[in-house]
Order: structure tokens, then sequence, then C-alpha cells
């Protein structure tokens, strides 16, 4: 009897094969001059990587050479192509046209290694899984090639200027390697009640795309860039309220609008903070004099010994 289980468990690998040979396809399209069919393959790339991880853990069918593949796929589809991509559509008439597209391509390979070996570490607070290290690398691409998407929706402008595309290139890939923390959904929990609510929005969502995809491309990577504020926000919030890391959402706006309301009334914080803070001053306190009394005995000593 054949092994289905076994096919069952290729299938995330057959994925990211999948999404290395779309992130290939942008190249060739680019070759081609065909930026349209460029920029939706790397949209297709990003949108099987999302894919491709997702079902790795409902199969539990994650493994090492799954994630090693991976983060090779991701080099190509994410780092390479978009740079050659722009490259060939508008970089090249500059001279730091290469350059740029360089150091977006490694920006990319740095940003993947160092999420390779954050998988690994033990000293993170809980909540940080929730939050990327960093723009991901899917989305940096679609970022980066958003003068592209403008370009293709309203023609040539201040947005396709090879300068203007070297400098967003570039600062999309120092964001990449950037410690900002933004979202990850892959801690997101959808209530029963949302889901029905959850389809018609993707149903609307996927309507839009199809008659207007570089409208929406280009409007969904604005709101993304909208929220990293609003990351950062959450996560120094986080960091300062410990009581917060293992309570569901709703609670946490709770405990943040106690917080608001506290400040807002002028109330001193919470007894148990005073008292260590209190203990922390004692402390130290204890400390200064401890040190103070063997300077003093030091100094005798050295008197002692230069008067006998």
């Amino acid at each position: 009897m054949p092994n289905a289980g076994a096919g069952v468990r290729l299938l995330p690998n057959a994925i990211t094969v999948l999404a290395l040979c779309s992130g290939l396809s942008g190249l060739k399209f680019a070759l081609d001059r065909n930026y349209t069919g460029a920029l939706a393959a790397i949209g297709v790339a990003a949108l099987l990587d999302a894919l491709d991880g997702q079902l790795a853990r409902l199969l539990d069918a994650t493994s090492r050479i799954g994630a090693e593949l991976d983060s090779l796929a991701d080099c190509v589809s994410f780092g390479v192509a978009p740079a050659v991509v722009l490259f060939i559509w508008t970089l090249r008439s500059t001279p730091v046209g290469w350059p740029v597209a360089l150091v977006f391509a490694v920006c990319v390979v740095l940003r993947l290694a160092r999420f390779n070996t954050l998988l690994d570490g033990t000293e993170a607070p809980p909540f940080a899984k929730e939050f990327f290290v960093g723009i991901p690398s899917p989305m940096g691409a679609l970022l980066a090639v958003l003068p592209l998407t403008v370009f293709l929706q309203f023609g040539r402008g201040w947005w396709s200027s090879p300068a203007t595309v070297a400098a967003w290139t570039v600062a999309v890939a120092l964001a990449m390697v950037s410690r900002l923390p933004t979202l990850s959904m892959k801690t997101v929990r959808v209530p029963a009640r949302a889901v029905a609510p959850l389809l018609v929005l993707i149903t609307g969502l996927t309507a839009a795309v199809i008659t207007f995809p570089f409208a929406s491309l280009g409007v969904a990577m604005l709101l993304y860039l909208v929220h990293v504020p609003y990351a950062s926000y959450r996560y120094r919030w986080l960091a300062r309220h410990p009581s917060a890391w293992e309570v569901p959402a709703r609670q946490r706006r709770a405990i943040r609008r106690t917080a608001r309301s506290m400040r807002r009334l002028g109330l001193r914080p919470p007894l148990r903070r005073r008292v260590v803070g209190a203990a922390a001053a004692a402390g130290a306190a204890v400390r200064r004099r401890r040190s103070a009394e063997t300077n003093g005995q030091v100094a005798r000593d050295r008197r002692s010994h230069r008067h006998p």
C-alpha cells in the first residue's frame, strides 16, 4: 500500500519550489520587459511563501530541509528577483543602480540569516513571538516594487525616477535588517463568530484585486507601512506590562484602558511597584554605605602603613 503520509508531508516543500519558480519567472518577465508579469510573479511567490509555512505546521510536516529550502527560495524570490526587476526597469539608467540592487539583495540574505538564528533563541520574552524583527522579506520585496506598481497604474512620474527608486529601495532594504518590530500573522486567532464576516471581506478583497490589481496592491502596501508605528507602540507597551504577556487580546485592551484611566485620574502606581522601588532604593543605600566603610578602612590601613 503506498505511503500516503509521505506524499502529504512533501506538499509544503512542493509549494516552496513553486514559490521559487515563480520568483525566477519574475526575472524572465523582466528580461522580456513584461513588468506586469514580473510584478505578478513576485506577488504569487509571496502568497505561496505564506501558504507553505502554514501548511507545514497544519500537517505537522516541518523539517530541517524544508526550513533551509524556504530560506533559499526566499533569497531568490524576494532578494534577487526584485533587485533585478528594478534594475532592468529603471535603476540601470543611474550609476548607483547596480550597487543599490546589490545592497537590497544582500540585506534580504542578512535578514533571512538573522531570522534563522532567532528561531533558536530562548532569551526573548514570551510576547516576542507575536512580532517579526524588521520587515519580513516577502513584504520587503512587495514594498521595494511599490514604485513599479504605481508606474503601472498611473504611468511615469516622480515615483518612477531612478533617484527616487534608488532611495526607496535602500530605505526598504535597511528596514528589513533593522530592529523595527512588525506584527506577525502566525499567532492571530480568528474567533468563530468572525469567520463569516472575514470570508465576506476576503471575497471583496479578491474582487478588488481582480478588478484593480495595481491599485489594490499599492493600497495594501501603504496600509502595511501605516501599521509599523502601531506595531512599535504595541511592542513597547507589552515590554512595560509583563502582566499582559499571557492574556488574550481582549483582556489586553482592558489593561490598556485601566492604565489610561489611572494616568488620567493622576493615581499613583500600584503598591507592588512602589514596594519594589523602595526595596531597590534601600538596597542601593546599603551598598553605598558598605562601599564607604570599605573605602574608609582602606584609607586607614594606608595611613597606618605610611606612619608606623
